[in-house]
Parts: structure tokens; sequence; C-alpha cells
């Protein structure tokens, strides 16, 4: 496929000569018409496109303004918004609205983004971050993420979905910007402010599928094939007939996002069902154009993908056979330290659960790197050799983590503050990129449930009987309903936890925790952790701890251990660099016992052997 261009050629777009061009793919049709209200008529026109070539239609119109609701009407009968729509203020079954990028201006000229190595991302669900559930309420709170120290906030995706409340990955039309967070004009605000605070805006994007209510693709085109199947609806044609056009409308999608909103990075939502078996998979094709425009706009662009099958080829380089992308997401940390946090050993939680396999999640990231897996039942995974650490993303807490539990009940509500502090310094100071789940830093005691706001009541009973069926596995029943709009409000963050003034409930003193600890990772780590082997991990699974020290031949002084014990424990130096050992005596850093952080006391060094209480961590330097 030749080089797309960085402005937007499909849809609606304004020409410099004022007149607005309509280009739509439509090979399942004979005949295509633009329905329009112009805002000087009284009543609709109906003028027909012209057919072009390869099922394309297009025709130019003038005397027509920004915010004129328009849809196509096929073999005039079926009316249908566009399946590029900028904006759907009328909803995801409603008229588009016409919008004019040009008309937004941007004050980030200066902004060139961060690198995949200074990612420090905190991820979160814009309808529910703050009560009003907007962009513009993110804004107001840029000053305390600034304060907290994140480099990046990532928006649970906002490509318009069905009704006002749900997360997301539902959403069927993949240009328009969520009507009820503030459509278009509120997005680019958002990042605009972002960028002034000098933080990085990434967009969660979702490829695999699209979602079930409102997905009008079918009536215009082949964008999907029966050849391969996902658990969340039909594939979308990557490969087969007139497969095309489908790779380009997914993949100036992702240009569109990153040239017209200035997004720094996409997060690529389950790329294990995005199947393409061409010989130029999509990932790769994606990842290319992004770097192209990237040079173009003079702006560093990241792109990050979930996948769940351990397959360092979506993070290899091209010439080796790989897709080149960013990083990727890594369950397995999240998988090992909540199994040893919590003891849960069930669903594929089943595969993880001892401290051993930790310390590999930690050394490695991947776990399951073609070891046998009893959950799946078979060998899983590749190997993470010659890879950096910033290849992989981690977390203690994400969305699906939470909001896939029966009742979304977060890590807090299950363990103890001193497990938080633990369980913080594992993902904070680990070699990879970490990403903190809204709330997650002051202990939100709120749920984050599955919510969804469908106007099909039969698609509403079939989510209901899924969740039940999702969760037979992990024994969990007494689902909330997640069409209820009290499940909506119920996982609305509670930011009165962190103004209280009883500190006996930990809020404040965790909050200063993950702050100290992102300052010590910005002033010591940033940038400079590059291969797997700069740094070492040790543990002990009879006395239940673990530590992990950057190897000072590589320029960084830091070193951390943790007890993962629930009685208090006394242990040599574990440390294998022969300078801290020789030299038998560290100064401590952090000490999660600090009455700062809630504690009951802290050391000022360590001499000889090491205490620690339960699930103490103390960090050396």
């Amino acid at each position: 496929m030749e080089s797309l261009p960085l402005e937007l050629h499909l849809g609606a777009n304004f020409l410099n000569n004022g007149k607005v061009s309509f280009l739509v793919w439509a090979p399942r049709s004979r005949t295509v018409s633009i329905k329009i209200r112009k805002n000087n008529e009284a009543c609709d026109s109906l003028v027909p496109m012209k057919a072009i070539n390869d099922g394309f239609y297009y025709n130019e119109m003038e005397d027509v303004s920004e915010g004129d609701l328009y849809s196509y009407v096929l073999d005039n009968d079926k009316e249908r918004p566009d399946p590029v729509s900028r904006y759907l203020p009328e909803g995801l079954h409603g008229r588009t609205a016409l919008i004019d990028p040009k008309s937004f201006k941007w004050t980030d000229n200066d902004w060139k983004g961060i690198g995949i190595d200074e990612h420090i991302i905190y991820e979160l669900h814009t309808g529910t971050f703050t009560s009003e559930g907007s962009f513009s309420s993110i804004i107001k709170k840029l000053p305390y993420l600034k304060d907290l120290g994140i480099t990046c906030i990532e928006l649970m995706p906002v490509a318009q979905f069905p009704g006002k409340r749900n997360w997301g990955y539902d959403g069927a039309s993949l240009y328009a910007v969520q009507d009820s967070y503030g459509g278009p004009d509120g997005l680019k605000s958002l990042v605009n402010a972002c960028h002034r605070e000098g933080i990085s805006v990434c967009l969660d994007v979702v490829y695999n599928h699209l979602g079930p209510e409102g997905n009008y693709l079918h009536d215009f085109g082949p964008y999907f094939t029966d050849e391969y199947h996902t658990p969340w609806g039909m594939a979308i044609n990557y490969d087969g007939p007139d497969s095309g056009p489908v790779r380009n409308f997914i993949i100036s999608n992702a240009l569109y996002w990153i040239t017209e909103y200035h997004i720094d990075a996409l997060r690529l939502d389950a790329v294990h069902g995005i199947y393409d078996f061409g010989a130029n998979h999509i990932l790769q094709e994606l990842k290319q154009e992004i770097i192209n425009a990237s040079l173009k706009i003079g702006r560093t662009v990241c792109v990050i993908a979930e996948s769940d099958l351990n397959d360092s080829r979506i993070i290899r380089g091209t010439e080796v056979g790989g897709y080149g992308l960013d990083s990727q997401w890594s369950d397995d940390f999240h998988h090992c330290l909540h199994t040893v946090l919590t003891g849960e050993n069930k669903g594929y939680y089943s595969d993880f659960g001892s401290i051993e396999d930790l310390a590999k999640s930690l050394q490695n990231a991947f776990v399951y790197d073609g070891m046998y897996s009893a959950f799946r039942k078979r060998k899983h995974g590749n190997s993470t050799a010659g890879l950096s650490p910033s290849s992989f993303v981690i977390a203690s807490q994400n969305h699906d983590q939470i909001g896939n539990r029966a009742k979304g009940d977060r890590l807090s509500s299950g363990i103890s503050f001193q497990q938080e502090k633990a369980a913080a310094l594992l993902l904070l100071l680990s070699p990879y990129i970490p990403l903190i789940f809204m709330g997650q830093e002051y202990g939100e005691t709120a749920p984050f449930q599955y919510f969804i706001d469908h106007g099909d009541m039969d698609l509403v009973k079939a989510v209901r009987e899924g969740r039940k069926k999702e969760f037979a596995s992990f024994g969990w029943n007494d689902i909330p309903d997640p069409d209820s709009v009290q499940t909506f409000k119920d996982s609305m963050l509670n930011w009165d936890l962190l103004s209280e003034n009883d500190n006996e409930k930990n809020h404040k003193y965790l909050f200063r925790f993950y702050k100290d600890l992102i300052v010590l990772r910005k002033e010591r780590l940033a940038g400079k952790i590059k291969k797997l082997t700069d740094f070492s991990v040790c543990y002990d699974t009879n006395k239940k701890w673990i530590s992990l020290e950057y190897l000072k031949d590589f320029g960084i002084k830091l070193a951390y251990i943790v007890s993962l014990s629930d009685e208090e424990i006394t242990i040599d130096f574990p440390f294998v660099d022969k300078k801290i050992e020789d030299k038998k005596r560290k100064s401590i850093l952090i000490d999660s016992e600090d009455p700062v952080y809630g504690g009951s006391g802290k050391d000022e060094t360590i001499s000889g052997q090491i205490v620690l209480k339960p699930w103490q961590v103390k960090v050396l330097g």
C-alpha cells in the first residue's frame, strides 16, 4: 500500500476552495447519496454521489458549514451515519456532524513527545475518573497528576459507543469522539492541556472488533470475515478479498489520532484478536506508517500492544521477523504479584502463585516463555532474550484485572496497607514501564465494575448471561448488573478519600509513598535500563523475600528488598554486587515503615543482616 497522507481523505473534509468533499467506500451499494440539512435551508437535501473506482463514492458540496448534519443513503433505502464520522452529537445511531479540524487552535507546537522508556502511565476511564465524567473535568485534575509524577495518561477508548455508560471497547464508530465526554473539541482541549503540563497522552484503540450495537459497516462493505472468530464479535477482514480498503480504514484511523488529535501513543487492544496471515502483517504496516508520520510531524509517537500470547515477535524488530512495536503489556507480572499477595489460585491464576514465578517475571518479563501452562494445557510464550525492559508495560492493577472480576473489587479491598506498599514498590521500581490504574495511588476503595448502556434489551440480556458464564471457573456469583446506572455510579472515584483528615485510613500515606517512588524512579532509572541483564533478582521461597539490584557497572545505584512474609524475617545481604557486599553498610533511601508513610519507625542504614517486618520494603542507594 502506498504511504498514507497525513490529512484524512475519507469521510467529510473541508477543502481550501471552501467546499466540503465526501468520500466513502460502499462496494455493496449500487447508489449512494448524501442526505444533509444545511444551516441555511429549511429541509434536507439529497445529493447523489459519483461512483469513482473500487467501490468508492465521491462528491463535493458548497454552502455547508461546520455543525451541519448529514448521513449516507445506500440504494435509496438505508440511511446510515458516515463510517468515518468525526462527531455523532445525536449518538451512535444518529447523523454525522461536519467538523473542520482547522477550527481548533492548538498551542502545543513546542511539544515533541516522550520516549517509551520515559513513560510512567496512568490509566483512566473518562466517565468514572470524576463525577462529571468529561474531558474538561480531567483537565481540572492535571495539577494532581503532575504532582503525583506520572508522565503519560492513558485514556480508555473514547470512540463513540452506545448510550452514555461504557468501558469503550464496544465502540462502533472508530473516528467519532464520544459525545457525552465532550466530543472532538473536548478531547483536543484535554490533549492541549496535558502537553502544556508536560504530560503525554496515550489513547486506547480497538482494532480487533467493533461493538455489537450501532455497527453499520456491514452495510457498506466487507469489513469483517467469517474465517476467524473473536470472543467479542466478528473478526476484521485484514487478509481476505477486498481487505485493502479495510486495512486503509484502520491505518488511517491510527494516523488520524496522532495527527488530528496530537495523541502521543496508541495502546492497541487485544492484538491476539487481530488475525492477518498475509506476508505484511497489519501491525507491522501500521507501525511503519506511524514511524513515517512521526518523522513528518517531528514528534515521538509510541505504539503499545496488549497481547496475552507472550509472543516477543510483537516487539522485535522487523529485521528479525518482528512487527516492531515499541512495547507490549505483560500480564505475567500482575498474575504473579496478585497470587502472592492474595493467595487466589482459580482460573488463570492457577498457573501462578510462587515467589519463584514473581522473581522470573521481574528478571525476564515473561514467566511463560515456552514452558508448559497447566491452565492452557500446552506450552505458552517464547523468549524475551535480547529485548529492552522498556519493551514491556506492567501493572499491579488495570481495568481488565479489576473490572473483569465479578464485583470489580480492587486489590486494596483484599490486602493489607503494608502489602499495598510492597506492591507499589515492586511496580514502580521495576525495570519495566509501570502503569497505575486510576485511584490505586491512594488506595481507592470504590470498585471498577463492568457497565453498559445498550438500547437493545436482547443484547443487555446476553451481556448479563455472558458475565455469569465468564466467572464460573472462578466460582464467583452475585454479579452486579452491568446495565444498572448504580453499577456505573459505584465505579466512580471517591476523591474525598484524599482530603480526609483521618490518616488511619492510610490514603495520604500511600499517595506520598507512590509519589516518592516515582521521584526516585525518575532520578535513578529513567532511560538507563537498556537490557534485561542490567539488573539481578534474588529471592528466598522459605523466608519469603525478593530483592532486585541494578548493577552499578551500568551507572545505576539502586537496590531494594521486599518482605513477602506475614512474619518478621532476618536475612543476610542478598546483593551480588561485590562493592555493596564489601561495604556492608548502605543508606536507606525509602523505608515503608517510615512514619511519613504510615509506618512504625525506620532505619537510617543497614549493616550486616537485614531485619524486615511483615511486607516491609527497603530501598538502598
